[in-house]
């Protein structure tokens, strides 16, 4: 299998894009072709003792950066190693991509350039999400701010294929993000994606609200792309604020101190398990080929994971299932 892996996408690249790439490909066989400037490629990783063999490179002279408007990927940042990775995709040059680059740019990319499953409306942003039980998947997380119910039905769809295929929970249950769990709750949109939710064969458990999102209250949580991202940062605020705020009432005194080396194992248990980069990335569903954006933070662990991902993404053959399963968008409602 081979993997397509945008070697200058996030803060810590290439280093550390490189050395998660070593290790995909000595613990799980893969094949890497990487994209980005090839002689800075060959520079780092001679620098820090990494092993290419296992990999390609397509040379990239441009990088897009966080900063640069999304849809410059098309045109003034064609030539950027994430385009370059895209369009190798799209070509059938590689099975997935993996980038930890700017998520408009992406988005963008992969809604133009690797082109949607036909009859899907948007594609979505879905992101694996640490719960009381066990992960829940959030669909959309920040592609779609605008969404219609039959968007929203899709996310389901999606969403719930992914859940059954890669994680392999075939019960996995649905559950519609709203203020309220009655079924009359909130605006225009979430009553009508409620109605079709309601009669669309999957396993619909009705609305849930973000109070119980964390406890574990659905498999696949659906939302529009803005309300999705507010939870989705909430919940890394929060966890951020928790943990920050447990670290300094351990370092009060020496009491407190001591406390804390009797409980450091638990932490750092607490700290994994609270720790969403450790599934890998957000696929973007809905496109025609695997692509997964991983963290912009992200260290080699984070970005083996990704490449992990993706390669179980290929192999349990999510896309045909979608292609299969999606209900269709109505022809004049499909967006360009």
């Amino acid at each position: 299998m081979r993997i397509i892996l945008d070697a200058f996408g996030g803060d810590n690249a290439p280093l550390e894009i490189l050395r998660g790439a070593q290790q995909a490909v000595e613990k799980d066989g893969l094949s890497i072709l990487l994209t980005g400037r090839e002689e800075e490629i060959r520079r780092v990783a001679a620098e820090n003792n990494i092993s290419l063999a296992g990999m390609e490179i397509a040379d990239a002279p441009d990088v897009i950066s966080m900063n640069d408007e999304p849809r410059s990927i098309l045109k003034a940042h064609k030539d950027c190693s994430m385009a370059e990775g895209l369009r190798r995709l799209a070509a059938g040059e590689g099975d997935a991509f993996v980038s930890a680059g700017s998520t408009g740019a992406l988005l963008m990319g992969a809604t133009f350039i690797v082109k949607r499953i036909k009859g899907i409306s948007r594609p979505a942003l879905a992101s694996l999400l640490p719960s009381d039980k066990e992960p829940y998947l959030l669909v959309d997380c920040g592609a779609n701010a605008d969404c219609r119910p039959e968007m929203l039905l899709q996310f389901a769809q999606m969403g719930h294929i992914y859940m059954t295929h890669v994680l392999g929970r075939k019960d996995a249950k649905i559950g519609l993000l709203n203020i309220g769990t009655e079924e009359h709750k909130g605006g225009s949109l979430q009553l009508e994606t409620f109605a079709l939710l309601k009669e669309s064969g999957l396993p619909f458990i009705g609305n849930v609200e973000a109070r119980d999102v964390p406890a574990g209250a659905a498999d696949v949580i659906v939302a529009d792309g803005f309300t999705g991202n507010i939870l989705l940062k909430t919940m890394e605020g929060t966890v951020s604020m928790l943990l920050h705020n447990l670290k300094a009432i351990f370092k009060t005194n020496l009491l407190t101190k001591l406390a804390a080396a009797l409980v450091l194992p638990h932490m750092k248990g607490l700290k994994s398990r609270l720790n969403a980069s450790k599934y890998g990335g957000a696929p973007v569903i809905g496109v025609q080929k695997p692509v997964i954006k991983a963290h912009g933070n992200a260290d080699a662990a984070v970005i083996y994971g990704a490449l992990h991902q993706a390669a179980t993404f290929v192999e349990t053959g999510v896309m045909d299932a979608i292609r299969a399963a999606v209900t269709p968008a109505e022809p004049a409602k499909e967006e360009e």
